[in-house]
């Protein structure tokens, strides 16, 4: 059975850290640090996804334009284009598109608003689990 982004979720939890388009960036990097993540999750009023912002990205904004970046909205500098994903989502397709379009985090969307959020730890995670349970059945069908 194909594990799915439903599955991860019901697991891990579906809460996720957001925070409005007009955030300062300096914040955003304050946010990042103290709840140990890569990502926020931008989002409208409606808790509809309107972009995400990683340390990537923060490193890239500081990097071009110096210290005055942290002054700037996180609209200006995060990805507004965001790929999402449904609860069934596979863990196989994601790990695809993770891997061919170099993302780390993927928010989950249900009905268009934001219903959790999957990092390629979730993913190498899950994975492991499979197949380790892989390797126990087979030993289990030898033994007989």
């Amino acid at each position: 059975m194909a594990i799915t982004v439903r599955m991860i979720l019901d697991e891990k939890g579906r809460a996720v850290v957001t925070a409005p388009a007009k955030t300062p960036i300096s914040e955003m990097a304050v946010i990042l640090h103290q709840n140990r993540i890569g990502a926020v999750v931008i989002v409208d009023e409606d808790n509809r996804i309107a972009g995400i912002f990683t340390e990537r990205d923060l490193a890239a904004c500081v990097g071009k334009h110096g210290a005055r970046a942290l002054a700037a909205p996180v609209s200006q500098e995060m990805t507004d284009n965001v790929h999402r994903c449904d609860e069934g989502t596979s863990v196989n397709e994601l790990m695809e598109v993770m891997t061919k379009r170099h993302f780390r985090h993927v928010p989950v969307e249900v009905d268009g608003r934001l219903a959790g959020i999957i990092s390629i730890g979730d993913v190498v995670k899950s994975r492991i689990r499979e197949v380790e349970q892989e390797a126990e059945h087979i030993k289990s069908y030898i033994a007989g």
